[in-house]
């Protein structure tokens, strides 16, 4: 009985624990990255944003959560209820289940799984059908019209950022999120003969498909420039034009949610993950989960800088730039990598 509890119970309690610790943390940082965000765009075009709940307007995003929580929640009487109250359920929840494998610092993490790569690419490819149950399930056009394109969106790009996930791979030679960040200790610099710095991670190598899985990333969270899915210049407010109150809460809380992970994901594949920019007193003094939350928030600034001066796609663009340019490219880039690996012996 002794022998398990200490093998089944115990391990099973500290995962919950961890869990809710993990989701209580990510919270409170997605209602700061919303805060951030606004003021980014405030900034942009000159005027002072959130600046009246609690000092700087910094408990702006908690009185909104209050006043979206006691809302009345509406539901459309030719709706399908239980698919429609589904659906934000389904896109907050797949979105913040992804956070299990990804690793903040060494040994840092709830689910050091092998497979990791591939458990957030599903994670991610999942994320799709919360939008889509909502835009069917509100038994309206706009929403489905948006739930349309969101699911065309979102494949579209998810064939550019798998292919560019596979360069990375290329170089590593494993699918742990944790080995790719431990990879990124040794690249160009140090073969310079430089210390460990930002020369040996992968964005500088891989730089075409940094910058390929930038903006993909961009297109797949339905992030301005490209939020066609949610345009409401055509369709109000997209999938959830007929949403209101927590529901709706649910649904911006997952489109956030995703917007962290995959932050989290360029910090991991591209920018060392944990690791300082420069292996060297002061900076290795500094904790690597420091390191990776501020790198995290970096590519998060990049996000929201994007959204304040790139103007909105038309969607033929937007597929054009998925199909017909990002797909050739990270394509040939595969090919590109792998041949190098193979001919020069570092495979």
């Amino acid at each position: 009985m002794s022998g398990f509890f200490s093998d089944y119970v115990l391990p099973g309690i500290i995962m919950v624990a961890q869990s809710l610790l993990l989701l209580v943390l990510l919270l409170i940082f997605v209602a700061y990255i919303l805060y951030a965000d606004r003021k980014v765009w405030a900034a942009v075009q000159m005027r002072r944003g959130p600046n009246v709940v609690g000092p700087w307007g910094l408990l702006q995003s908690f009185a909104d959560l209050f006043k979206f929580v006691f809302k009345e929640p509406v539901v459309p009487s030719s709706a399908n209820k239980g698919v429609y109250l589904l659906a934000p359920l389904v896109t907050s929840v797949l979105a913040m289940s992804a956070w299990a494998v990804i690793p903040f610092d060494a040994g840092v993490v709830i689910a050091n799984i092998n497979v990791g790569i591939l458990y957030i690419f599903a994670i991610s490819s999942l994320g799709v059908y919360g939008i889509i149950m909502a835009g069917w399930a509100s038994n309206s056009k706009y929403p489905f019209l948006g739930a349309l394109r969101s699911a065309a969106q979102m494949v579209s790009y998810e064939v550019s950022i798998g292919f560019v996930i596979i360069t990375v791979l290329l170089c590593v030679g494993s699918l742990n999120l944790s080995d790719i960040v431990v990879s990124q200790a040794g690249g160009l610099g140090t073969r310079l003969g430089l210390p460990n710095s930002f020369l040996d991670w992968y964005w500088l190598p891989l730089f075409p498909m940094f910058i390929i899985f930038f903006i993909s990333a961009l297109a797949e969270t339905s992030r301005p420039p490209f939020d066609l899915p949610e345009a409401e210049s055509e369709l109000v407010a997209g999938y959830a034009v007929e949403y209101s109150s927590t529901p709706f809460l649910l649904f911006f809380l997952g489109e956030y949610v995703a917007i962290c992970v995959m932050c989290a994901m360029t910090t991991i594949l591209f920018l060392g993950g944990w690791l300082p920019p420069i292996a060297i007193p002061p900076f290795t003094w500094i904790p690597g989960l420091v390191w990776f939350v501020l790198k995290a928030t970096f590519v998060f600034f990049m996000f929201a800088m994007v959204k304040a001066f790139v103007p909105r796609y038309r969607y033929d663009q937007l597929m054009r730039l998925g199909w017909k340019v990002f797909l050739p490219i990270s394509l040939f880039m595969v090919v590109l990598v792998a041949a190098f690996l193979q001919l020069t012996g570092l495979a």
